[in-house]
């Protein structure tokens, strides 16, 4: 009788109530596990089809079918049923659709994907000494197991369509066909071997950035030289290393690819396209022919996978693709290109395969494929080249990206209890061709940047190139290099930042640098455009170089056209350091809020529809006012809303505050005035802001708690049965912070107050008004404004209360390109859900043509979207990438209503106003709804300084460029 595979599943999560373990309570139990000899397993035991569970010595009786294997202990299974954390998964115990785990965004499967790299990386991680416990995992059942998972799920157009990406990537870590995941293996023991032998470390730092095949030779003769100081333990680790070396960097047999798919139909398109590919190039050696018809290949499995329905061709295809990836992989490094043309058939050549291999979407490559595969005549100028070199660029941030979007989740999960999960991302980018791609693009853009004399000058970047400013601006500070998640990092704002991940609620600092742009149109962003502070975006591996210069006082700028100065300060020009002395310290326009012009009479709420733009800054704040004048002139894209003027806030404001002698508005100006006391009085500038802070922190309770007078209600009541159509109480709204200071000609102020979302119950509703009230007093709201404003404390907060709208999808429109400063396109970044773009997410950004023609700059990577129930509140759903989040349809939309904002707007119709909109959209149901619009403000200053236009002053995009001429640094 043949073995029957059993799927009994150990591992289910139960509905209940016990409470999770912590993290520390993980960590512990992962120390455990490491020193004990069965590590997550309790003993081994059979298995059988009728369900029961038997010793290791008692087969399952008669014709009853078995597996064995090891069991968990309670604990193991106690994790998985509270936390959804699955320790030493055995794939033969498990349901097929269980561990899929689709309704966790697959999260056992990257579990184990996961946990594969911390084995290898950890020297066996909690199976440290479990996985020499024999008998825990018959590799026999797991690999059938394996086979039997794939022939499953890839028999799903579906799978195929949307989790493409994940399931190629997974083929490599789940065991299915005997093969290992070598890169990694690579990398983890040539990690550990360098920890315990310091003299290998600039061998290990040479295969973990850059690896070849001359490597495995530069290891062996290492060994020969070092031999005889290696313990012996290490030096069966260093045989292993050169053995896995020679088994990575062999050739791939090009004339054997065929019987990979043999089992698909003769007559199938793939099966001739690899046939044919395998006869033709079976003895070509040229990397240059064999890298643009290998990923060309590639791209043909990936279009036409679907044509079998069969998971077990599918899977046979995959496997294929991965092999090709191996050998392009193994061949990147032997393609020197010596001319124009051939860096630019490269890169084309490694950008298709990339797409291939999933970490680019169909759609996009579609949308991006003729920006890369340009053709040229003998001369190409150089602006054309900057912009193919600037296309590239972004395949490798959306590349990275689709890594840390898909793993994200489970990573950061690992993270808090095992921080060497952080290095999975990096483990991922440096197994795949993010790798070779790079480096190809970082050759041609130096070459490039140095014919045309734009070259960045950061001394301590090995690669330069990977570097390109995005605001100008220049600054002198200590240097923070922050790795991970910086949300919470305090920031002292006299400092430069360079970060992994940015956090959204950043308060003011000096400069800024990213690993990737993120979201362009983000409050953040465009904070840091407005008030001239250096921003650029840099690689990971840029990241690692700048760590050098970690807390040290360091000169940054950024020109108008992108170029990136960072050095140390003590190698400073006269012409730089005149930039911070007294007399040439940086020019920063103060404003001042006139309080006279306010109208503080009006202490009712109004009906949004009675304002316009000309009571902003006077009646209420501009997002009121100018959500009003829309309200006006496009009243189907603008739904109703209540406003709740400056007048009603200094009428409550002028109540007794608890614990006072006097009233809110009397604490607030006495504190202000002890603090120009202070500062009359010798104190220092650091003492005089934290008294400001500690004050208006106390202020900041004293509002939240603050009686709201029955008339205000009354009034309010009325106003929701007249204006939103049903009672308080039962409307969801949202609460939007308006004041006196924000979204003016030379300040944004984007994003500083609060929002309260989606709310429905009247004592919440009516606690927002305290809440968003309370909110300009916050440091970080206080700090922003004290940068540009010299009157901060005058802030005046009115409220804007509009009914939700659940979007679909929502985001930022800039009518124009920002980014190389056109005025005959718009900018447009869109998110899935609610709230999208403002707050930092990866949005789908475009540039769209006044002639409807679009540019994708970036695809969303952000994987969940925000709702919004009728109940209030709101909760985050898992997205998917497969698919554009804005259509043809929605892009002329935008574009439609952008040059009817110009056509319309009076501030823009009269003249008064010639600078782009900044506005916030979204849609439903194919409907476009309009929530905000403001003046985009740039900083004048950093566009236009002397120092920084100097740093532009050598570069001629101009100059037209031989193609086929041999040409080097």
């Amino acid at each position: 009788m043949l073995r029957k595979l059993l799927f009994i599943t150990l591992l289910v999560p139960i509905l209940g109530t016990a409470q999770k373990f912590t993290d520390s309570q993980i960590k512990e139990m992962i120390e455990t596990y490491k020193g004990l000899d069965r590590g997550p397993y309790k003993s081994i035991n059979w298995f059988c089809e009728d369900g029961t569970i038997r010793d290791s010595k008692d087969p399952c009786p008669g014709d009853l079918e078995g597996i064995q294997h090891a069991s968990y202990k309670p604990q193991v299974i106690e994790l998985a049923q509270r936390n959804h954390i699955y320790f030493g998964e055995i794939l033969a115990s498990n349901e097929i659709w269980k561990f899929w785990d689709g309704n966790n965004n697959h999260s056992r499967l990257k579990q184990y994907q996961l946990q594969k790299f911390l084995e290898n990386s950890d020297n066996g991680w909690i199976q440290e000494k479990s996985q020499f416990y024999r008998g825990a995992k018959q590799i026999e059942d797991e690999e059938e197991w394996g086979r039997k998972f794939y022939y499953t799920v890839l028999s799903s157009n579906e799978i195929v369509d949307r989790d493409f990406f994940l399931v190629r990537e997974s083929l490599r870590d789940l065991p299915h066909d005997g093969d290992t995941n070598l890169s990694q293996e690579i990398r983890s023991l040539s990690k550990i071997l360098a920890e315990r032998n310091p003299a290998f470390m600039e061998l290990r730092i040479k295969i973990h950035g850059n690896p070849e095949k001359e490597d495995t030779q530069a290891v062996e003769n290492w060994l020969k030289e070092h031999e005889k100081k290696i313990k012996k333990e290490d030096l069966e680790k260093f045989e292993l290393l050169i053995d896995k070396m020679h088994e990575f960097f062999k050739p791939v047999s090009i004339s054997e690819l065929e019987k990979m798919v043999s089992d698909w139909d003769k007559n199938s398109f793939i099966y001739n396209q690899v046939s044919w590919f395998s006869s033709t190039y079976k003895n070509e050696t040229d990397p240059s022919i064999i890298i643009p018809a290998a990923s060309g290949l590639m791209c043909d499995i990936r279009v036409n996978l679907k044509e079998d329905r069969r998971g077990t061709r599918r899977t046979s295809a995959l496997e294929l693709s991965l092999r090709l990836e191996e050998l392009i992989f193994q061949q990147a490094s032997q393609w020197n290109p010596n001319t124009i043309r051939e860096h630019i058939d490269k890169i084309y050549a490694l950008s298709e395969a990339l797409a291939s291999a999933g970490y680019i979407e169909q759609w996009e490559w579609d949308l991006v494929e003729n920006d890369l595969h340009i053709h040229t005549d003998a001369t190409v100028k150089a602006k054309i080249l900057l912009q193919f070199i600037q296309k590239a660029r972004q395949q490798l941030a959306w590349g990275s990206g689709m890594v840390k979007s898909i793993y994200g989740d489970t990573v950061e999960q690992y993270a808090s209890f095992e921080p060497l999960a952080l290095g999975f991302y990096d483990d991922k980018i440096r197994s795949s061709l993010l790798l070779p791609l790079g480096d190809a693009i970082g050759d041609f853009s130096g070459l490039v940047s140095r014919q045309i004399g734009m070259e960045n000058n950061v001394p301590v970047v090995d690669n330069t190139s990977t570097i390109k400013g995005l605001n100008p601006g220049y600054a002198m500070g200590t240097l923070h290099v922050v790795s991970g998640d910086a949300h919470g990092l305090s920031v002292n704002p006299s400092d430069i930042y360079v970060f992994e991940t940015p956090p959204s609620d950043l308060k003011p600092v000096a400069g800024i640098a990213t690993v990737s742009e993120g979201n362009l149109v983000s409050h953040v962003q465009l904070l840091a455009r407005n008030l001239g502070i250096p921003n650029a975006v840099i690689s990971t591996e840029n990241l690692s170089d700048l760590k050098k210069l970690d807390g040290k006082s360091v000169f940054y700028a950024v020109s108008p056209n992108g170029i990136v100065h960072l050095f140390d300060k003590d190698q400073l020009s006269n012409d730089e350091q005149d930039l911070f002395t007294a007399s040439k310290s940086k020019d920063k326009k103060e404003i001042r809020i006139d309080e006279n012009r306010l109208k503080l009479e009006i202490t009712s709420p109004v009906d949004m529809a009675t304002v316009t733009s000309k009571d902003s800054g006077i009646l209420c704040g501009p997002k009121a006012a100018n959500l009003g004048q829309l309200k006006q002139l496009f009243p189907e894209k603008v739904v109703n809303g209540i406003v709740l003027p400056f007048g009603v806030f200094k009428d409550h404001m002028l109540q007794s505050m608890p614990d006072y002698e006097g009233t809110y508005w009397d604490f607030l100006n006495n504190a202000f005035a002890k603090a120009k006391q202070l500062k009359q009085n010798g104190s220092t500038p650091t003492e005089v802001e934290q008294y400001q802070l500690d004050q208006l922190e106390i202020l900041r309770s004293s509002i939240k708690t603050m009686p709201l007078k029955p008339s205000l209600i009354e009034e309010l009541e009325k106003q929701f049965k007249s204006t939103l159509g049903s009672k308080l109480g039962n409307v969801p709204v949202f609460l939007r912070s308006d004041t006196n200071m924000e979204d003016l000609e030379e300040f944004t102020g984007a994003g500083l107050n609060l929002t309260v979302f989606n709310v429905v119950e009247r004592e919440k509703i009516l606690q927002g008004i305290r809440d968003v009230w309370a909110s300009p007093y916050t440091e970080r709201s206080f700090k922003w404004r004290q940068t540009y404003l010299s009157n901060p404390e005058s802030v005046y907060p009115s409220i804007l209360i509009i009914p939700t709208v659940d979007v679909d999808y929502s985001g930022v429109l800039i009518t124009k390109d920002f980014l190389n400063n056109h005025a005959e396109k718009v900018t447009v970044a869109m998110s899935r859900g609610a709230g999208g773009a403002v707050d930092g997410q990866s949005a789908e950004t475009y540039l769209i043509h006044q002639n409807g023609t679009t540019e994708l700059i970036a695809p969303a990577r952000e994987n969940k979207r925000r709702r919004l129930p009728v109940t209030g509140g709101s909760y985050m759903e898992h997205v998917d990438f497969n698919h554009s989040i804005l259509n043809e349809m929605d892009l002329k939309k935008i574009l439609q209503f952008a040059q009817d904002a110009h056509a319309t707007m009076p501030e823009s119709k009269n003249g008064t106003y010639k600078g782009a909109w900044d506005i916030e959209l979204g849609f439903k149901d194919g409907k476009l709804f309009l929530f905000q619009i403001r003046p985009f403000v740039e900083n004048q200053n950093a566009l236009s300084h002397p120092y920084l236009q100097k740093m532009d002053e050598m570069i001629n995009t101009e100059i037209e460029l031989l193609t086929s001429k041999e040409i080097h640094a």
